[in-house]
């Protein structure tokens, strides 16, 4: 078992020497020398070790510790690791992109699976600990985790700040007012401060203010919220209103996307229309030709990066694998994301069928390829090893 602490590099090592099985731990480095280099020899922690695995023996035997060592630079074929370093040394897109067409679809269709496994357990882990801090509320992660949903990529962050310090219970106490949930988010957005420009941006700073003093609130920093290089429906200021707008139109949303049985009935649950101000309107005081509100891409975007890994973890953490089930029949049948990322894996020979796909390149490209982790990667492995 690899041990990522201090002490030797593997730990619970089974190794036959002869016929004598010995057990205990093992510890690598390129040169033997570096043993007494890493001062080893007089740390008892490495008193258990059962063998030194190096890649080159430099020292004389009579300086080697008392150990049973293997040295590998002849039992590893040359071409092997000279295609090792080009990968490394190789500044493409990913560093097979020359060679990623000559793995076989079978092997890319199991390491995709186990991308979207990764990617879903890792947003799984982070829902977790939202259900711990609101003691187990799964309405209350879901707001928090269509708030951040809803920022994404570039505005997730203050996203989830916002949600963090305007709680879905609070909204909740004003649902049937739309203007009033919309003064309550944009003010604790830090978004109603100073001079605001016209009539309707008035009002809602006003309302927050009464809203501020009634419950002790403390907004955030509006700074924290990026706009450039973005498209008007993308703003952040568009994407609170439709926060909004969801909280005021949808009842229960997790329980109903619970009951929801086709992709269809998800997607009319996140169809709401904004207030008619944030139909003409991208910021404030800046109009816009066409309508404003929640798309089609935005909805597939929640689908994909929320509701499927929360459908995951409510499978997991009640044992009702049927949801799960839901969740990758609803994934498979979603279209792939179009970005940079997918679009970089397209012009190498590698596509994206559904969103299973792209969210399993997003993972691959990000925790695997951008750390030239080849040697994790099941397709990387097998190019390596390809003749």
């Amino acid at each position: 078992m690899l041990n990522r602490d201090t002490g030797p590099d593997f730990s619970g090592a089974l190794i036959k020497v002869g016929n004598i099985l010995w057990a205990g731990n093992v510890e690598l480095h390129l040169q033997t020398s570096g043993w007494r280099k890493h001062r080893h020899h007089k740390d008892p922690n490495y008193n258990n070790v059962v063998l030194h695995v190096v890649f080159e023996q430099d020292t004389p035997p009579e300086k080697l510790p008392s150990i049973p060592c293997i040295e590998l630079q002849d039992r590893i074929p040359k071409f092997l690791l000279h295609r090792y370093a080009r990968l490394m040394r190789d500044q493409a897109f990913v560093p097979c992109a020359g060679l990623a067409r000559q793995a076989s679809p079978l092997i890319w269709q199991g390491w995709k699976e186990r991308m979207l496994a990764e990617r879903w357990e890792a947003k799984a882990g982070v829902f977790r600990e939202w259900l711990e801090q609101t003691r187990y509320n799964w309405e209350e992660v879901c707001y928090r985790a269509v708030a951040q949903g809803l920022g994404m990529p570039v505005n997730a962050t203050p996203f989830l700040q916002l949600a963090n310090i305007t709680p879905h219970l609070l909204l909740a106490k004003h649902k049937p007012h739309l203007f009033q949930l919309e003064a309550l988010l944009f003010g604790q957005a830090g978004l109603l401060a100073g001079d605001m420009p016209d009539a309707y941006s008035r009002k809602l700073a006003q309302e927050y203010a009464f809203q501020r003093h009634k419950y002790k609130l403390q907004p955030m920093a509006g700074h924290l919220w990026k706009f450039l290089r973005m498209r008007p429906g993308s703003f952040p200021t568009l994407r609170i209103a439709t926060l909004a707008a969801l909280v005021h139109h949808t009842h229960h949303l997790f329980s109903r996307l619970l009951e929801a049985g086709t992709p269809e009935e998800m997607t009319q649950l996140f169809t709401v229309q904004v207030s008619p101000y944030w139909q003409q309107h991208y910021r404030f005081g800046k109009s816009m030709d066409k309508p404003g509100g929640i798309g089609a891409v935005t909805i597939r975007n929640l689908l994909v990066n929320t509701v499927c890994p929360l459908l995951h973890l409510y499978a997991q953490h009640n044992q009702v694998p049927h949801l799960h089930m839901r969740a990758l029949r609803l994934i498979e049948t979603l279209e792939a994301e179009d970005n940079a990322t997918t679009r970089g894996w397209e012009e190498i020979g590698v596509g994206c069928n559904n969103a299973i796909d792209s969210q399993a390149l997003l993972q691959l490209k990000r925790y695997y390829c951008d750390q030239k982790r080849c040697l994790d990667c099941a397709v990387g492995a097998h190019l390596l090893g390809k003749a």
